[in-house]
Formats: C-alpha cells, sequence, structure tokens
C-alpha cells in the first residue's frame, strides 16, 4: 500500500500522530546532532584510541598517525558516492536497501543479512572491551574482583532496557557520553603536544610512506605490519555510515545524512590523527612501540595511563579508566540501535520474520531490540564458556570478533560502491555524476576490497592465534552468512513472488516531491 504523509510527518490523523503505523519507526524524532550522536559514539572515540591505537602502532610504529589518514582519504571518498545514493534511497535498510536497489533483491539480501549479523557481532565484542576495562577498573579502585561477564550481563540489560523507550532518549544518553570522553581525549593531547612530548614533535608520523617501511613495526609483524596498522585505522570508523539508518526517524533525512556522513568521517579522522600523533610524540617516535610492548604484556592496562599521569595528573588517568567502560557502552548500545534497525528493515520486508517489525508503543523496534539482546547473550555466552578470564574478554571476544564483524562491513561497503554505479547508470541516470557516482565509487571500492585483502591475509596476526578454527575458517563464515541471505531471496521468489518484489524497495522519501511518501509490502502492517 503506499501511505501520504505530510513533511512535517503528520497524516491528518490523531490516532496516526499519537502511534505510528505498523511497521513504521518514530517520525521526526532526531535532529542533526543527535543523529551524530548516534553516529559518532558507535565510532567510539575513546575505546578507539585506548584500543586501536596501541594495535595501529604495533602495525605501522611512530607512522599510526598516517595510518588513519590513509583511512580518512579513503572513507571520505567512499562517502561521496554513498551520499549520492542516500539522497535517492532513504530508508532504515540502509546498506541493504542501496544494494537491493543497485545489484538487486538476491545480492541486497546476502548483504542485508550479512551485515545486520555483524552489527551484532559488534555488540558482543563492545560488551567485552567494556567488561575487561569496567573489572580492572573496579579492581584498581576498590581492590573488589568480579568478573568481566557479570559486568557484561549488567550492560547488555541496560541496554535492552533502552531499546524500549523512544531512540531521543538514548541519542541523549550517547551525546553526554560522547561529549565527556572527546573533551578528556583533547585536555590529555594538547597537553602532551603544549609540552613537546617526550623528545620533541616531528612530522614523521604522517608520512604515508612510513606506514609500510616503519623498522620497528616490521622487526614485530615483519610483513604483515601494515596490514595490522591499516585494519585498527579502518576498524575505528565502523558505524560512521549509520546516517541512512536513522533516515525515517530523522526531520530532515536528506540534509542530516549529507551533514552527519561527512562530519563524522572527517571529524573522527582529523581526531584520531591529532590523539595518535600525542600519544606516540607523548612517549617518544621509537620508544611508542615499546610501550604498547609492555602494555600488551600486563605492565598497564593501557598505554595512555602513564601518558595522562604524566602529563596532566592521576584525577585525568582516573578518568579515563572510568570513560573507558562508559565509552565502551555507549559504543556497543549504537551498534545495538543500528543491529535493530537491521533486523526490523529485514522483517519489514520478509526476509527475516515479520515479527521483527513491530515496534513498541514508543515506536521503536522492540522486537528487533529484544532478538539483538537474545543473539548477543548466547554468542557472549559461547565465548565465556571458552575462556572466562577477564583477559579472555579483552583479547578473545574483543579481539577476535571485529576480525569477523569488520570483514563483513568491508565487503559489504565494496558492494555498496558496485551498486551505486550500476544504479546511476540504470535506475537513476537523471542524477549521474562522471566524479560522485563512478570515479569515487571505483576508488571507494578498491579501498575496501584492498583493505579486506590485508585484514584476511594478516587475520592470525591480527588475532594472535594462528590455528583456531574461529580465525581460520573467518573468511567461510562471513561468505556463509551472505550467501544465507541470498538462498532465502531465491526461496522466497519462488514461493511468494509478491513478497519477494518488495525486497530493498520500503521508500520513506521521494527528494523530488514535495510529499513523503511510504511504500510497505501488505505483510508488514500485519
Amino acid at each position: 500500500m503506499t501511505e501520504v504523509i505530510t513533511p512535517s510527518g503528520g497524516s491528518g490523523s490523531a490516532v496516526q500522530e499519537a502511534a505510528p503505523p505498523a511497521g513504521r519507526l518514530a517520525d521526526q524524532a532526531l535532529g542533526l546532532p543527535s543523529v551524530l550522536f548516534c553516529i559518532v559514539t558507535g565510532a567510539a572515540p575513546l575505546t578507539a584510541m585506548l584500543f586501536n591505537v596501541p594495535v595501529a602502532v604495533q602495525g605501522g610504529g611512530y607512522a599510526a598517525p598516517a595510518a588513519f589518514l590513509i583511512a580518512t582519504v579513503a572513507l571520505t571518498i567512499f562517502s561521496v558516492g554513498y551520499i549520492a545514493m542516500s539522497r535517492r534511497v532513504t530508508s532504515a535498510g540502509g546498506f541493504y536497501t542501496f544494494i537491493s536497489r543497485g545489484l538487486g533483491r538476491i545480492v541486497g539480501a546476502g548483504a542485508g543479512l550479512l551485515i545486520g549479523l555483524c552489527y551484532i557481532i559488534f555488540v558482543a565484542a563492545v560488551v567485552g572491551v567494556l567488561g575487561y576495562f569496567a573489572a580492572t577498573s573496579v579492581q584498581t579502585w576498590t581492590g573488589i574482583t568480579l568478573p568481566a561477564w557479570l559486568y557484561m550481563v549488567v550492560a547488555l540489560a541496560v541496554m535492552s532496557a533502552l531499546a524500549w523507550f523512544h531512540i531521543e532518549l538514548t541519542a541523549k544518553v550517547l551525546g553526554v557520553m560522547l561529549v565527556a570522553e572527546v573533551l578528556a581525549l583533547l585536555v590529555l593531547s594538547v597537553s602532551v603536544l603544549a609540552h613537546g612530548g617526550a623528545e620533541g614533535l616531528s612530522v614523521a608520523p604522517f608520512n604515508p610512506a612510513e606506514v609500510f617501511g616503519n623498522a620497528g613495526a616490521i622487526k614485530v609483524f615483519g610483513a604483515a605490519a601494515s596490514g595490522v596498522a591499516l585494519f585498527a585505522a579502518f576498524w575505528s570508523w565502523v558505524g560512521f555510515e549509520m546516517a541512512p539508518n536513522y533516515a525515517e526517524e530523522s526531520r530532515d533525512p536528506h540534509r542530516i545524512a549529507k551533514i552527519a556522513t561527512y562530519g563524522s568521517v572527517i571529524g573522527l579522522g582529523l581526531f584520531y590523527m591529532f590523539c595518535s600523533y600525542a600519544y606516540v610524540s607523548g612517549w617518544g617516535l621509537e620508544a611508542s612501540v615499546k610501550a604498547v610492548s609492555d602494555q600488551f604484556s600486563g605492565a598497564f592496562a593501557s598505554a595512555f595511563y602513564p601518558l595522562s599521569d604524566r602529563f596532566v595528573g592521576h584525577w585525568l588517568t582516573t578518568v579515563i579508566e572510568l570513560l573507558a567502560v562508559t565509552s565502551s557502552f555507549a559504543c556497543a548500545l549504537a551498534f545495538y540501535n543500528t543491529g535493530a534497525r537491521y533486523l526490523f528493515a529485514l522483517g519489514r520486508e520478509g526476509v527475516l520474520p515479520p515479527v521483527l517489525a513491530r515496534t513498541s508503543r514508543r515506536a521503536s523496534p522492540a522486537v528487533a531490540s529484544m532478538t539483538v539482546t537474545v543473539i548477543v547473550a548466547l554468542y557472549g555466552l559461547g565465548f565465556v564458556l571458552y575462556d572466562s578470564s577477564t583477559e579472555g574478554a579483552l583479547l578473545k571476544l574483543g579481539t577476535w570478533s571485529p576480525l569477523l564483524g569488520v570483514l563483513g562491513i568491508l565487503a559489504v561497503q565494496a558492494l555498496v560502491c558496485v551498486a551505486i554505479i550500476r544504479y546511476f547508470l540504470t535506475t537513476a541516470r537523471d542524477g549521474f555524476n562522471w566524479f560522485s557516482t563512478l570515479v569515487a565509487p571505483i576508488i571507494g571500492g578498491a579501498a575496501m576490497v584492498g583493505a579486506c585483502w590485508l585484514l584476511v591475509a594478516n587475520r592470525a596476526t591480527l588475532a594472535g592465534a594462528a590455528d583456531v578454527p574461529f580465525i581460520t575458517l573467518l573468511p567461510w563464515v562471513v561468505a556463509a552468512m551472505f550467501v544465507a541471505g541470498t538462498v532465502i531471496a531465491v526461496v522466497m521468489r519462488t514461493r511468494n513472488p509478491a513478497r519477494y518484489a518488495g525486497l530493498g524497495h520500503f521508500t520513506l522519501a521521494d527528494p523530488e516531491l514535495d510529499r513523503v511518501e511510504v511504500h510497505m509490502p501488505k505483510h508488514a502492517a500485519n
């Protein structure tokens, strides 16, 4: 059916204003700041710096800032075509909808299931990181030793509770946490640079060539060094593409998607380069690798903590320890929301059970959210049974799982680039632009494929475990999740052609019209 709604979000019915139609999320709920909070907290700046900078330094040595520079350029170019597509296709389905429009329903269904599961895996991974930081910090502060899995359970329970409330409440929670962690990192970084670091300031860390030829890093990883550094950089942006997923709940989805995506990519890039430069400068170019080695050998929980002790004061170290927990929670919550919206979109269109498209009275994807909770709980339980130690929460659940999730998302981003090109060469020829819808997607797609190759080739090094089945089978697990989605679509095409015809074609807005149209398959409202 087709429902016509005025730009203000109402349709002239008091009932519809009080409760959105079945299969619809809350309309006009989020402004630009709220969407930015949802996106940037998914990247978790503090957690990215505490966790990913040491990994980038292990791989790229003091050239870690250059690895973030390379990733910033690659993702900005990718965003050019992505934004062009988001102006034409607005739905909570995000990548799933884009690929369905550009490469067809079968490929779209495979990509949708894959990326939805990847975001759910990210939730479990970051909850594991939270459990580690919470357990170690509480033990340091109070002497009380509690298992990491207990903190993980509490965090997942709080996320599940927030999922029942209006998305605007979640955005406010994320906003407070984001501002606090950014301020803490800025205080530390500015202080380090104001003191001239450990041995003066140098521009060498920003030289991209050093990522591929840093002697300090090569001694540790050999030929795998550059792959390790670039993986850590790209992983730091996971979630930047979330803006279109919140389009149905945004007040001005086209403008917000563009500003939020570019703002998060470029803004985070500059921030990451600044903070990682402060890190290597604070320790000294060569000493920065040794500091990371000391961290991973257990000398201290994070190589950032001695820097805050030295250049600011122990009070900031304590603040950062606390914010490491809240930042991880905010990151997991952002992934939780995105994963729920992918399940919601796939349920609304019948790829997954339609019950997933049911919403609460507050128009939140309630059933999809609780499904995320169950999957995360079961996935995390498997890792806890495998290794219940506090270190296991970080080094296994928090390290192995992101490899799976990042590989899946990078692969889907590469498919999105192909979908953008085909979409504007066929369906939307009037919007074709030689750079934004052809050259930029080609360059962006090549960068994503290259990143995938680096991750697969270096996965044993990144995981610190060569012979574990989880790591060995990593590419095949990603392929299996994609194939499962395509099989569902093929079966649907045979058994239910009408439902199949609606895959990837839920549309919230037509930018060429002054009204908003919602095309919903009939089963979504049942």
